[in-house]
């Protein structure tokens, strides 16, 4: 058995997440009081609590996700001790996957996302967009929609998650034209995502260089596990390449099914999806139905890991 770890990103957080490993696990708990006075007050009432407003803003919904898939791998980590090939994680959840390599500890790993979710947020307020999901395309057609869209504003495909599964970020006009598009070249659904900007596209920019420009003040060291970059769909190691790949990633698009793709051409076959929702779980089924894949949202989840 070669196991992998993966980390969801934004989009996954829900009212309630990460309550039950807070109030019946000593270390989970422990994440969780660390977040919450990094974070200023505030997160855990978000978070348990609500309002789904607040927890939809990105400067709440990315710390949430890290707090939550960090405390639940703090929980379980012994489980897998000694066994996991690689980690990684959707977008933000890159992040989650290099605290469990052990590239930072958790409060500077939480002051990184924090601020790079301040540097989104500032840059979807400058260049507004949004992005949305396409189904039942191939990558060509993707091409094509993108192509026939652009006529109405930047338009370009940002994530790559899953045969039949990619998303397209730009000029909310644009994407807003895509959807006739994607209707005319067959797509089975287009559906326009609730998220604050155009991730993943070179309206995030200001964002990367603000990331750049900072991230050495960060206390990154090489990973003890290979990590597998969203950017490159291949594993970092050293603090270098980390730091360049999050950097690339916040602009360069989110290679998912060709980073699961190299991780089994490398002989992983089993999957266990750690935090908030199951999204990473189904496309990693659609990507290959021969891997073995868990999720743990909850702590009655643990006991279905049978690996």
């Amino acid at each position: 058995m070669s196991l992998v770890l993966v980390f969801p990103g934004q989009g996954a957080q829900y009212v309630g997440m990460g309550f039950d490993f807070c109030e019946g696990n000593e270390r989970a708990n422990a994440i969780f009081a660390i977040a919450e006075h990094t974070f200023g007050g505030g997160l855990k009432e978000a978070m348990f609590l609500g309002p789904e407003e607040t927890l939809k803003k990105t400067d709440y919904t990315q710390p949430a996700i890290f707090t939550m898939s960090c405390a639940i791998y703090e929980a379980v980590k012994e489980m897998f001790a000694g066994r996991v090939a690689y980690t990684a994680g959707h977008s933000l959840g890159e992040y989650s996957a290099l605290y469990a390599a052990g590239a930072f500890d958790f409060e500077s790993g939480f002051k990184l996302v924090k601020r790079r979710g301040a540097l989104m947020q500032e840059a979807s307020s400058v260049n507004k967009g949004s992005m949305a999901a396409v189904l039942n395309l191939d990558d060509d057609k993707i091409a094509e929609l993108c192509q026939k869209a652009s006529s109405a504003g930047y338009i370009a495909a940002a994530n790559f998650n899953s045969p039949g599964q990619v998303v397209v970020s730009g000029d909310t006009a644009a994407i807003d034209a895509g959807e006739a598009i994607a209707g005319e070249l067959g797509a089975r659904r287009y559906i326009k995502l609730a998220v604050a900007g155009a991730f993943h596209s070179k309206h995030m920019q200001s964002a990367a260089d603000g990331l750049k420009a900072e991230i050495d003040g960060f206390d990154i060291r090489d990973a003890a596990i290979p990590v597998v970059s969203n950017f490159l769909a291949k594993d970092v190691k050293t603090a270098d390449e980390i730091k360049n790949a999050l950097v690339n990633q916040i602009t360069g698009s989110v290679l998912w099914a060709d980073s699961i793709r190299y991780m089994i051409s490398n002989g992983a076959d089993t999957f266990v999806e750690i935090g908030p929702g199951t999204a990473l779980s189904g496309m990693i089924k659609k990507i290959d139905r021969n891997v073995k894949v868990f999720n743990i949202d909850k702590v009655a989840d643990i006991e279905k890991i049978t690996i």
